[in-house]
């Protein structure tokens, strides 16, 4: 597992080219502090959206991704969803489809989105935010 500080995160943040967008929608749990920083730093609103699909340890908890909160009447905005880690794609899949109408693009810290701040790293991270039993 690598350790990635909060200092480097921000950093590479603050040098990441971005487009304006309308929302930032972070995915709740892992995404709320990458999308609050990415919402910060882009001076736009902010939402969070509740969507399980895998455990603490990466494994899938059902076939798909569930949703357990609900984003409504959101149209015709450019939309930013961020997430910390993106697998296969299928959580933020499930979110685009929530936000049906709208232009949206993903961005996440490490994994595949449309935007992704680490791409380099392939290994698990110890985000500097989550609470580890083993400390």
């Amino acid at each position: 597992m690598q350790d990635l500080s909060f200092d480097e995160i921000v950093k590479r943040i603050k040098t990441f080219s971005l487009p304006h967008f309308d929302l930032v929608i972070g995915i709740s749990n892992g995404g709320v502090v990458p999308a609050g920083l990415i919402a910060y730093k882009l001076e736009t609103d902010l939402s969070i959206v509740r969507i399980s699909f895998r455990d603490e340890t990466n494994t899938p908890l059902y076939d798909e991704p569930k949703i357990l909160s609900d984003i409504k009447g959101i149209k015709n905005k450019k939309i930013l969803i961020v997430d910390d880690v993106s697998v296969s794609g299928k959580t933020l899949e499930k979110a685009r489809q929530l936000l049906s109408g709208n232009e949206v693009k993903t961005l996440t810290l490490k994994g595949v989105a449309d935007y992704v701040l680490f791409p380099e790293i392939s290994d698990c991270i110890k985000w500097p935010w989550k609470v580890y039993s083993d400390l």
